[in-house]
């Protein structure tokens, strides 16, 4: 049996030669300084996404709404944020942020619309 140290807190390993850690609360840590920055970004993306549709939600009441580019923007909706996107066979570009979808039409107007 070897003696190793903890990745984490440096202290003294007994057990297995293969263990990293002295505990599951050092694992833990440990783990979660390596993948806190891609934990962030995933975090902080799903925060997005949950904004972008709540705003679309809010202002498409009746499942098809014609809106100006500028209304998105005051209620803070992020244009760059979204799950999917749908082009149409006539070449129309629908960006979904879930469910709820939105439209660029002429003149800085958008169509929102809900998918079922």
């Amino acid at each position: 049996m070897s003696t190793q140290n903890c990745l984490e807190c440096g202290e003294s390993i007994k057990g297995r030669s293969d263990k990293k850690f002295c505990n599951d609360y050092c694992r833990n840590a440990y783990n979660n300084k390596i993948n806190k920055s891609s934990k962030n970004l995933i975090r902080n993306t799903n925060n997005r996404l949950r904004k972008n549709h709540k705003i679309l939600t809010e202002l498409n009441t009746t499942g098809k709404t014609k809106i100006t580019r500028t209304k998105l923007i005051d209620h803070n909706f992020e244009f760059n944020t979204f799950t999917s996107i749908y082009t149409t066979k006539t070449g129309n570009v629908y960006y979904y942020v879930y469910n709820q979808g939105y439209l660029k039409l002429e003149n800085d107007y958008y169509l929102l619309i809900k998918r079922e």
